[in-house]
């Protein structure tokens, strides 16, 4: 029998952060200011990471592989149990949305930071999700109320939603096993390679049809739900700079959002939150149309990799939100105390190459300059010679800035991405220099396309320059060669160097 979430008025004194990297750093900080003991977890290669080091206690949990160390549910709980631990907070990715996982925590005793599996299970499968929102009466776009199983059933399906149309995996996120469907030629490709890469992911192949609306917006409501069911929601994020369904930028409040649309979101994530009878903290996605219509996308139940810009606007710090409702503590705000305080905006910083297909750039931190000065938040996990590893996720930092209105945070992230600093890997800081002057950007004519229309050759120039040069280099270097290997010995020991060094003295002369 699964346990309570919570015991009411029982003080959390010690947690085990089942993460990695720059979330794990953060949750450790709020324990620290709320005189918690943190203890971290870590795989082989991340025995030098921050989190490790700032932590009051930390144990190896496994090799690499997040499978033998982050994603080994009975590794963390055997640690949490081992350092007596209350509670156990997951974080966002690995194990923090796995309703299996929450179960075994509740089961050995310790308070899970996030909801009941119930409620995971219930906006973690997408197909029950979309009936539980029609039941409550949150838009959701035309598609199908059951797995698709078969191409016979595609087509027929298709006919009734019209094209353009999504193929989704009923039980995962992140942009897998979903394709685009333009017309009924292309059913049969799209609903094999959607329903394999399903399986490969999340271990099921089912999936379902939806209505797709081409560049929409991708808006995001913030949620917080005690155990006493009341409920609050804290604005909303802009999130539609991204590729390949993952978050580049994000800002708080939307450069489009007006008063009247928010309470109507904010009602709606409020509602698909009774519905799932959710708590603790968590985001209802939302689609916005060009007639600012919105539709309901998924429910993320966790912490969010975004709730930064969410805190600079708010003042509310969500993570130890998480931790005094995982307590039982009721919600110490009421609706209408919530308040939008000008502008915040966040960078994702990752170790990829964004002139390169946005390739992983894993390698070794040689050096870091960390940006600071008014308005400026960096959470990041990265330190001089760090390893950053190919295993995980290639964001190792989030710049955030915050403005009395919209000008003045893009002014001053402008400011802090010139003063980062991060040499001996590549990373995608070039790329959000390029946002941050971009006409469609700065006018806040944003949609899920942005990058694909807008930014997707960005660097091309670059390199195609960077290749004429060394071209013309390699081919300087060659005949200098084959000129010193043609002269007489005394010609050689009045040129000897190095052609380039020979080149150089050349130039001097002149």
């Amino acid at each position: 029998m699964v346990a309570p979430n919570f015991a009411p008025g029982k003080k959390i004194k010690k947690i085990l952060i089942a993460n990695r990297g720059e979330i794990a750093l953060r949750i450790a900080r709020a324990c620290r200011e709320s005189q918690i003991r943190s203890v971290a977890v870590f795989s082989a290669v991340d025995r030098r990471a921050l989190h490790v080091r700032y932590a009051d206690e930390a144990y190896l949990i496994g090799p690499a592989p997040a499978r033998e160390s982050y994603l080994a549910a009975e590794k963390m709980i055997e640690v949490a149990r081992r350092t007596d631990c209350d509670a156990v907070h997951p974080g966002f990715g690995f194990l923090s949305e796995n309703p299996t996982f929450a179960e075994r925590c509740l089961d050995a005793g310790l308070i899970f930071i996030g909801p009941k599996p119930e409620a995971m299970r219930a906006v973690g499968d997408k197909l029950r999700a979309r009936h539980l929102m029609k039941l409550v009466g949150v838009p959701i776009l035309p598609g199908t109320d059951r797995p698709v199983c078969n191409l016979d059933e595609a087509r027929v399906a298709a006919k009734e939603i019209g094209f353009p149309l999504l193929i989704k995996a009923a039980a995962g996120g992140g942009g897998k096993g979903m394709r685009l469907v333009t017309a009924e030629d292309e059913i049969e490709l799209a609903l094999a390679m959607a329903m394999s890469e399903a399986e490969n992911a999340f271990g099921d192949k089912s999936v379902y049809l939806e209505r797709a609306l081409i560049g929409p917006r991708h808006v995001e409501i913030q949620i917080l739900c005690d155990q006493h069911g009341e409920r609050i929601y804290l604005g909303e994020r802009e999130c539609s700079i991204q590729r390949r369904h993952q978050k580049l930028i994000e800002e708080a409040p939307s450069p489009m959002m007006t008063d009247d649309l928010r309470r109507a979101m904010g009602e709606a994530a409020l509602k698909a939150a009774e519905a799932s009878d959710y708590t603790n903290a968590g985001t209802v996605e939302f689609l916005l149309d060009e007639s600012r219509q919105f539709y309901f996308l998924e429910v993320n139940a966790r912490i969010q990799v975004e709730h930064p810009v969410t805190e600079m606007v708010t003042g509310i710090d969500l993570v130890k939100a998480q931790i005094r409702i995982a307590e039982g503590e009721k919600l110490w705000i009421r609706q209408s105390d919530v308040r939008i305080n000008g502008h915040a905006i966040e960078c994702r910083i990752c170790a990829e190459d964004p002139k390169a297909n946005f390739a992983p750039c894993p390698g070794r931190v040689e050096k870091v300059k960390t940006p600071s000065g008014p308005g400026i938040r960096v959470d990041a996990g990265i330190h001089r010679h760090l390893d950053v590893p190919i295993h995980y996720d290639p964001m190792i930092a989030k710049v955030i800035s915050w403005g009395g209105n919209r000008r003045e945070a893009i002014e001053r992230m402008r400011r802090a991405l010139e003063e980062y600093r991060i040499t001996g890997i590549i990373t995608n800081i070039g790329f959000h220099q390029k946002v941050m002057y971009e006409p469609d950007f700065l006018a806040g004519r944003i949609d899920t396309s942005y990058v694909s229309r807008t930014l997707s050759h960005w660097g091309q120039e670059e390199y195609e320059e960077l290749q004429r040069v060394a071209m013309i280099g390699a081919s300087l270097v060659a005949y200098l060669e084959q000129r010193n290997r043609s002269m007489t010995g005394g010609e050689r020991r009045r040129g000897s160097g190095s052609a380039w060094k020979w080149l150089g003295r050349r130039w001097a002369l002149r």
